[in-house]
């Protein structure tokens, strides 16, 4: 089989999460370089944190540090920062892909930097906010892209992967802020054993949480299942949730029910919530026992079919 060979612009090391108790001073890194706001006159930042008015310009500066024992090489780049679909964390544009926010706004004075060994290079860079440019915050970053390809290969393909890592940019544009979150598309699928209680059953309920508004959110959802006389079934908080969903992003995510109820009508409910904000949908849902359901269908098809026998034979004696 012929071998392919393409450049994959892979996302390493980009996300720094938060953690209580850390050090002041963080970056993003790969374990061979680190990329991190400089260090400015009030102290280090984990992050950028911008703020400007449509049609102005900031600048500042971003450290890129070589921790190897070879000068490294890196294209420098603003990205657009996005929630991926798998499980809403915080990811950024490739280099190829088009830039229309903070990403393209976001200029280095340099777009290629070499780092000698086991040293940094700081490179200033600015930020121009069109004039038409939306209020809110857009998130993004400032990429170092390795230069080099590094080698690999999947099954017959084999693959040039090139590592990147980039320093989040938090930039909200001065405007109206509005914070706007729903959840949509409430799904459940249920997996019961064909004989009542000779197992337990389970639902999955699948639901997509929208930020329709201009500013980052941190959402809670909140579950919930009523049965027959408006029952409580379940009611809890659900786990596993963004840190931060970002400006008109949507997300997919999933949440399971262990012992969902084999015979009962209801309704699941979902509720979203963050500061200012809070929307509910959800779904009814029908639990059935298979095997008992299949013998009442299948004993009706045959009293039907035994009745028209019947009849058809009653019509024929008449005559």
């Amino acid at each position: 089989m012929r071998t392919i060979r393409f450049t994959l612009g892979l996302l390493a090391a980009v996300l720094l999460l938060g953690v209580q108790g850390a050090p002041p001073v963080s970056a993003a890194e790969n374990g061979e370089w680190a990329v991190y706001p400089a260090a400015s006159r009030l102290g280090s930042r984990p992050y950028f944190y911008l703020s400007a008015d449509p049609g102005t310009t900031v600048t500042d500066k971003v450290t890129v540090t070589n921790k190897t024992a070879a000068p490294l090489t890196f294209l420098l780049y603003g990205a657009d920062a996005y929630n991926t679909e798998r499980d809403g964390g915080f990811a950024v544009r490739t280099r190829q892909e088009k830039q229309t926010g903070a990403g393209a706004w976001i200029k280095p004075a340099q777009d290629k930097v070499t780092v000698p060994p086991r040293s940094a290079v700081t490179v200033p860079y600015t930020l121009t906010v069109p004039d038409d440019a939306e209020p809110g915050d857009h998130p993004g970053a400032v990429v170092a892209l390795d230069e080099r390809i590094a080698k690999g290969a999947a099954g017959d393909v084999a693959l040039g992967v090139q590592r990147a890592v980039g320093a989040r940019v938090y930039l909200r544009v001065g405007g109206p802020t509005v914070p706007a979150l729903s959840v949509e598309d409430v799904t459940l699928s249920q997996d019961r054993p064909l004989v009542p209680g000779a197992g337990s059953s389970t639902a999955v309920v699948s639901y997509t949480l929208y930020n329709r508004g201009n500013v980052a959110l941190d959402p809670r959802v909140a579950l919930k299942a009523e049965g027959l006389f408006g029952r409580t079934l379940l009611s809890r908080d659900l786990d596993r949730l963004p840190s931060e969903l970002l400006p008109r992003q949507k997300i997919r995510l999933t949440a399971r029910w262990n012992g969902s109820p084999q015979l009962d009508w209801g309704k699941v409910t979902l509720t979203v919530s963050a500061k200012d904000v809070r929307e509910s949908a959800g779904v009814s849902f029908v639990a059935l026992p298979w095997l008992p359901l299949l013998v009442v269908v299948l004993g009706g098809v045959a009293g039907l079919l035994g009745l028209r026998v019947r009849r058809r034979r009653s019509a024929e004696g008449g005559h």
